[in-house]
Parts: C-alpha cells; sequence; structure tokens
C-alpha cells in the first residue's frame, strides 16, 4: 500500500534514493530495499547545469511507476527551469515534485516563479515540494509552507551521492520544523547513514533519504532498521 505522505509518520520514512542504485537492475534494486524495509523511492533529476550533474528523468520515473504501481516516488529537481518538468512529470506517475527555492528567487515572474509553480503542481494532483541547499537561509521558505506537503534541507552539496553530511545544516533545520505543521514532512537529503540519521531525526528530519549508505550496504535489511529507530530522541552531534 503507497504511504500517505501528509500523515505524522510513527517513526523516520527511509526514502532509497535511486541514484545509487545499480541502473542496470533498476527495477530489481528498487524492489530489493522496498522489500527490506524502506518506505518509499528518492529520484534526483539534475540538469547538468543548477547541479554539477545529468542523471534521469521522465522516462525512469515511467517505468518505476509501470513496475511499482504501489510505490509512493518522490521526486527532487535539481534543475534550472523546474516549469519545465510539471506536466511530463505527473504524467510518468510522480507523486511529489520537490523544486529547489534557489531555483524560483522572487524576483522572477515567469513561470518560475515559486507560487506559480506551486500552484501549477498542485493542479496536476501530484504533491509539491520545496528544497533548500546548505548555505541557504529558511526565511525563503515561509511563504509556502502552508502549500506543502515536505520541505527537503540538503546536508550536501548538490551533484552526486556518497558525500559527507554537513552537520551546520542541524540548526536551521531545527527552527524549520517548528514552523511546519503536521501535514508536511521535513526532509533531509546527503551524507544520511544509520550513524548520522539519529542526529537528523533529533532536529525534526521525519524522511531521511539515503543512497550510497543504503543500496551500498552489506546488509540492507539492518541498515533501514537503523534508520528507522532514530527516535528523533537522541542528541543532535553538530561535529559529525
Amino acid at each position: 500500500m503507497m504511504i500517505d505522505i501528509t500523515a505524522p509518520p510513527i517513526q523516520p520514512l527511509v526514502a532509497a534514493s535511486i541514484l545509487s542504485a545499480d541502473f542496470g537492475h533498476m527495477t530489481a534494486e528498487c524492489r530489493d530495499v522496498l522489500d527490506k524495509g524502506a518506505d518509499l523511492l528518492h529520484i534526483d533529476v539534475m540538469d547538468g547545469h543548477f547541479a554539477g550533474n545529468l542523471t534521469m528523468g521522465q522516462d525512469m520515473i515511467r517505468g518505476l511507476r509501470r513496475h511499482l504501481p504501489d510505490t509512493f516516488l518522490d521526486v527532487h529537481l535539481m534543475v534550472d527551469r523546474p516549469s519545465n518538468y510539471i506536466d511530463d512529470f505527473a504524467d510518468a506517475g510522480a507523486n511529489l515534485f520537490t523544486f529547489h527555492l534557489e531555483a524560483c528567487q522572487p524576483q522572477k515572474v515567469d513561470g518560475d516563479n515559486a507560487s506559480v509553480l506551486i500552484e501549477r503542481i498542485l493542479a496536476t494532483g501530484m504533491h509539491a515540494g520545496m528544497a533548500i541547499n546548505p548555505p541557504t537561509a529558511i526565511d525563503g521558505l515561509t511563504p509556502y509552507l502552508d502549500q506543502l506537503a515536505l520541505v527537503l534541507i540538503m546536508s550536501v552539496h548538490p551533484g552526486r551521492s556518497g558525500q559527507q553530511f554537513i552537520a551546520d545544516v542541524l540548526e536551521k533545520t531545527q527552527i524549520l520544523k517548528t514552523q511546519l505543521d503536521m501535514t508536511t514532512r521535513l526532509e533531509m537529503d546527503g551524507g544520511i547513514n544509520p550513524s548520522t540519521a539519529p542526529s537528523a531525526a533529533a532536529a525534526g528530519v521525519d524522511v531521511l533519504v539515503s543512497a550510497s549508505a543504503l543500496f551500498g550496504a552489506d546488509n540492507r535489511a539492518a541498515a533501514i532498521a537503523q534508520m528507522h529507530a532514530s527516535d528523533g530522541h537522541s542528541q543532535i552531534n553538530c561535529s559529525q
């Protein structure tokens, strides 16, 4: 059964980031981590401009939806023009469309204005999410929080998996958590593993995105179980 992203989870959700999966066996890889406890799939879309890498697009989403019809597909766009992808990704079967605040600063008055983007995303039936990079302040998110199903705090710089967790983001994460209502999830992506997940959960994160630490684990089920067990009451360690 597909998760309800607006329902507060009893324990942190684990989103398996397919950026670190074996692309030659993608469906099998996704089924494996889902069978071993992952709650949803996280799909990173990069255009080679906003982030220094070029990754997957709507055809990957369409394929995953065809083979995994009951799986929640959490799509994270690290692109310069997120407005170009809304309709195609909705048609392909994305459940959540997350774009970056940095790609739609308030001075933009065209289709990449944040308010316009959210309105278009919601009109397709997808949930709307907004992401910020490690150096970005949370203030720019404030006008949109009541329209978002998810806010994503990047704990690495966008571009590739396997980077080291940036613990400095935990302080702003704690502050942001106090501004969210019960239907808005707080997600963190970058360097999340069984060691860093407790600090993220303690800061209020309830969706943990894991890529290389999950797909590269010798025991994927154990890694997922450890991240699920992050109860949000661990002491934050800002030196990780």
